[in-house]
């Protein structure tokens, strides 16, 4: 329900901050109306009240748009039980072989410590080109 509703800000806010961006002048715009394009010195705001106006309100939406958006990271990783990935992994104990021990290795034979045995591995065979 509060997710519901700090995303549904964080929206209004996204697009609110969207629109106020496309009606604010470039920085060149004055320079413009200094030189006879005079159209824009009789907005609704006046000369150079829709600047601070505007950009004030920008700067509010946009904390505004941070601070929802830090919210929802919070709330939805504490929802997901964040774990570190060094904490997800399970340590296997080491066990260290005695030095008369053999590891034992699936599908060998075992063959005894003498050496009269002929071991159990193939020949390789001589290469006839």
């Amino acid at each position: 329900m509060l997710t519901s509703i700090i995303t549904a800000i964080h929206l209004i806010v996204a697009i609110a901050i969207i629109v106020l961006v496309l009606l604010q002048q470039g920085k060149g715009a004055d320079m413009g109306a200094a030189f006879g394009g005079g159209g824009s010195s009789q907005s609704l705001f006046g000369a150079r009240g829709s600047a601070n106006f505007l950009s004030r309100a920008t700067s509010i939406l946009a904390t505004i748009f941070i601070i929802t958006g830090l919210t929802l990271a919070y709330i939805y990783a504490s929802q997901s039980g964040f774990q570190s990935a060094t904490e997800s992994v399970a340590t296997e104990e080491q066990v260290e072989p005695r030095s008369g021990d053999m590891p034992a290795v699936p599908g060998a034979e075992q063959t005894s410590s003498q050496g009269d045995e002929q071991p159990s591995v193939p020949e390789v065979p001589a290469n006839e080109n």
